[in-house]
Parts: C-alpha cells; structure tokens; sequence
C-alpha cells in the first residue's frame, strides 16, 4: 500500500454497546461515579508560520470562530492568546488541582512539551499522568502514514524525554481529521514497533464507560481498551460560539452531569465522568472559579473516585479483561 494511500481501519459501527445492560464497573470501594480530569496542553504547537504552517491558528482562543489571518502572515494576537496558557494558566490549573488533591491526565502535544519541560516536570512531580496528544495541535489530514508514524515516534520521544516515560494512552482530537480512521491502528502499530504498551485510545465518545475493540489487522486475539472522553462537560466551548457566558454556566453544567451520573451510581449502574480543560481557556480567573465551584460540590458526595486514564484502563482491563 502506498504510503499516502487513504484506508478505513476502524472497522463497522457498533450502534449496540452495552444496550441496556451495561456491566457494573465495580470501581474501587464501591464508588459510584468515576471522575477524569483531563487537562489539554497544546500551546506552542498550534498552526503559525513560525511552525512552518501556512497560516495561522483559528481554532478554541477567545477570538472564537471568526478569528481570521492572511495566509502566509502571523496572527500575533492568537499567538498571545495561546501563550496565556503556557504562562500563566496551566499553572493556576495545577495549584487547583493541588489544592483539592485531583490528579489528571494531561492529553500532552509533544512540540508543546519540549518547549516548556517545566509543564511536563511539574506534572509528574504532581502524581499526574502525561497521556499523548500527538505531535502537533492541527490538522492531520495532508499527512502520509509514514508521516504520521514518524510524528507518532516523536511525540513518544519527546514525552520520555521530559518525563521519564513514555504515555501509555492516547488521544489525538482535532476531529474534523479525515484521517482519523487510519489513526487508531497505526498507533497500536507504532507502540507495537516500539515495545511499548499502549493501555488504552480515546479518540472515542460513545459511551460513559470504557470498552473494547479487537485490534486490527489481527486475528482478533488481542484488544484495545477504549476509554471515551467527552466534548460536553469541557470548556473547549469557550472556544466557539456557543461559550460557557460565565463561571456559574460551566459550574452548572458540570453539576448537572455529576448528580445524573451519581444517581445511576447509587442505583447500581455507576459510571465515569470526563471532564476536558484548556490551560488557555479555564486557566483565566473567571473560568476557572466555574471549576472551582464544582469540585466544592463534588466534596459533599462520598464515593466518587478521582482518576486518571491509567488507572481506569488499569481497573478496567482487571475486573472486564478482553474476550475474543
């Protein structure tokens, strides 16, 4: 096949899952929900001519979708924008979640990474996992598999260099990518090629629990474990035209999924909440009270069950292994 050449390795839909009988998580200690915190770093990364890009990024800053750049021309101003996460959102993200003894998971871009380590350090020496992104913050779509496959390698370089190891889940985003159906095997295909395991993908939001797919190009043998994410309870809409208005909007949608899912909890069919952050978007002092005023709200529940992506696969894959 020729290295450019466009293929569909996911598969047929499964419009089924779980019906209406979804297995009992069985989290630890009997939680009812299990809550994932993902914090997004991507700055750094992002489309610009100092990248070598033809333009610049118009995507998720607080100039929206209508933010606009002369082909070939920086955008200074979304620049700066992106900046405000490296600078100073992220690190108010942390101390947050220090504060309230949260660990994440950083959906890390490797370019991003390795121009500011000290993000990459601060997290592990947090207790955090640092997941990959990919390598860059944009489109894939002009890439070919061996371009992606190099960029796979380099983004699992860069995080093992920053970290000490290598991202064990992954998630790429930027889902407008019509190469998106080729992704998921040639990861499993690359951390393969590496010796490394690759516990779980979650390019994947159809479903409030992890599950598994037979890898492919196999003989069905072996599996993938998907750990769904969530556009939804994200702040990746103060991006587009339909922001969070205030801190009280993101508070309260949050709140609102939390004590749905709390309440199947207690009815025995308990499940996991994914909660997605930008540093540049709630990293700003009034998104971030918003996030602030759902953890208040979380403490006055028992059993729910902080986690990161690791942990989940990890729990997962014990209590409901794969079946062929």
């Amino acid at each position: 096949m020729p290295s450019s050449e466009y293929s569909d390795d996911y598969g047929p839909r499964d419009l089924v899952g779980y019906g209406p009988n979804p297995p009992d998580a069985r989290w630890p200690n009997g939680a009812k929900v299990a809550i994932q915190v993902v914090l997004n770093y991507e700055e750094g990364s992002e489309a610009t001519p100092l990248n070598g890009d033809g333009r610049s990024e118009r995507l998720a800053s607080e100039l929206g979708p209508g933010c606009q750049a002369l082909e070939g021309t920086r955008n200074v101003n979304i620049e700066s924008l992106y900046e405000y996460g490296s600078r100073a959102g992220v690190w108010r993200i942390l101390r947050l979640l220090e504060e309230y003894g949260i660990r994440c998971t950083s959906y890390m871009i490797g370019m991003a990474l390795l121009q500011n380590p000290e993000v990459g350090q601060a997290l592990v020496a947090g207790g955090h996992e640092v997941a990959s992104h990919g390598w860059r913050w944009l489109d894939r779509s002009a890439w070919t598999v061996d371009q992606e496959a190099e960029y796979i390698r380099k983004t699992v370089d860069a995080i093992r260099q920053v970290t000490g190891q290598p991202p064990r889940g992954w998630y790429y985003g930027m889902v407008q990518s019509k190469a998106g159906v080729r992704s998921r095997a040639l990861v499993v295909k690359t951390f393969k090629e590496l010796g490394l395991p690759l516990k779980y993908y979650s390019d994947d939001y159809s479903d409030d629990l992890p599950h598994w797919v037979a890898q492919r190009g196999g003989d069905g043998s072996e599996g993938l474990l998907i750990v769904p994410y969530a556009l939804d309870t994200n702040d990746y809409k103060d991006g587009n035209h339909n922001s969070f208005l205030s801190p009280d909007n993101f508070a309260s949608y949050l709140i609102g999924a939390f004590d749905e899912l709390y309440r199947e909890g207690v009815a025995g069919r308990p499940k996991m909440m994914s909660i997605g952050l930008h540093a540049r978007l709630v990293g700003r002092p009034g998104r971030i009270a918003g996030l602030r005023k759902f953890f208040e709200h979380v403490k006055k529940h028992e059993g729910v069950w902080y986690a990161t992506r690791e942990e989940i696969a990890d729990h997962w894959a014990e209590v409901h292994p794969y079946k062929v």
